[in-house]
């Protein structure tokens, strides 16, 4: 009798703590959709997936990617794909020899084929919160999923304040959702300055184990062309839109010595947005860790950098130099107005209205 007692307790045990875990999972007859929602003290998280392949096996849900990424991926060497002198008009490389991708100096056919036979999966996160949610995240994500690496396995990691007031989006083959809640922070400036933390945080937690490559982007953008493989590798920066062609003393660094993200005048090598930046998951988790750490030792000392994880970001740039920068064509603003440089752009801004989604 003792003894059947206390394996019924045990099996309740079980189911208890399994229980804590797995709050539902369900099959959405509609579209064929899986939902899976599961709780870890305030984590929340919801995975949609939307594939040809059959991946309804549990096993096979939770099994990380087969052969990530302990090292670094051996890329194509760069004369196969890319030509700088095919465009004389802008600067094509970096004086530490790093590749500036503008449309016309890479055969993006070639690096189709090569990472086609890596099979490689690309991850983006965006955050989408407040009011940023409603206004921005389901343009951007409609044209992410057309114009995002076609072709190639996507994982969009998309994190939000409220889960209730995600859009629907119908994905494309290869393409996965999923959404990561968080609490929202009472200003905006403290929002932008702590997506550092998060997104660190989501490569430890799931990133790493299921990406080849990790772009973190803002929400309050759009695709507008195929925004493709040409962009991979394990450091990429982004050239921001209106210092592009500027020098380096009317960039707007932070230049308070006092604070971790200080540069001073005579130093600095180009501008890059904050609104993009990439690279391997490990390469993407030193910027990301190393711009917090910043962060912090600003608030601890009452400091604010002017541009917030902008000005933290620019300052890791500098002493860890990308392997690829990416041209303004991956990130423009048409306020900039009309420009020879510009032939193809993938990204760009969307109008701000700042008034209104700042004001949460």
């Amino acid at each position: 009798m003792m003894h059947s007692r206390g394996k019924t307790v045990l099996l309740w045990i079980f189911c208890l703590a399994l229980f804590s875990v797995i709050v539902v999972v369900y099959l959405d007859c509609r579209d064929g959709t899986l939902v899976w929602m599961y709780n870890n003290k305030s984590l929340k998280i919801i995975q949609l997936k939307n594939e040809t392949e059959h991946w309804l096996t549990m096993p096979d849900w939770f099994k990380p990617r087969n052969g990530y990424i302990s090292q670094e991926p051996k890329g194509i060497s760069l004369p196969k794909w890319f030509n700088p002198s095919a465009r004389e008009d802008v600067h094509t490389l970096t004086t530490w020899s790093a590749p500036i991708i503008w449309e016309g100096t890479f055969e993006r056919s070639v690096l189709e084929d090569y990472y086609k036979e890596q099979k490689v999966t690309v991850g983006l996160t965006v955050f989408a919160i407040g009011k940023y949610l409603d206004k921005y995240l389901k343009t951007f994500l409609t044209s992410a999923n057309t114009f995002f690496m076609p072709g190639h396995n996507v994982i969009f990691y998309i994190v939000v304040d409220n889960l209730s007031r995600v859009p629907l989006i119908e994905l494309g083959p290869l393409r996965t959702l999923k959404f990561f809640q968080v609490e929202k922070e009472s200003r905006w400036q403290d929002i932008s300055m702590m997506r550092m933390k998060t997104i660190g945080n989501l490569i430890e937690s799931h990133i790493r184990h299921e990406v080849d490559f990790l772009f973190c982007m803002d929400v309050d953008q759009v695709f507008e062309s195929t925004y493709g493989v040409e962009t991979l590798d394990e450091s990429v920066a982004q050239l921001q839109a209106w210092f592009y062609k500027a020098n380096r003393e009317s960039f707007t660094y932070e230049r308070n010595p006092e604070s971790a993200a200080y540069i001073p005048y005579a130093e600095g090598d180009f501008y890059y947005h904050a609104a993009v930046f990439g690279g391997t998951p490990q390469r993407v988790y030193n910027l990301t860790r190393e711009c917090y750490e910043g962060i912090r030792h600003d608030k601890e000392h009452n400091l604010e950098a002017i541009w917030h994880d902008e000005s933290h970001l620019n300052k890791y740039y500098l002493q860890n130099k990308p392997s690829k920068v990416l041209s303004p064509e991956y990130c423009w603003d048409y306020k900039i107005g009309w420009s020879f440089d510009i032939k193809n752009i993938k990204l760009s801004w969307m109008p701000k209205a700042y008034e209104e989604v700042r004001n949460n």
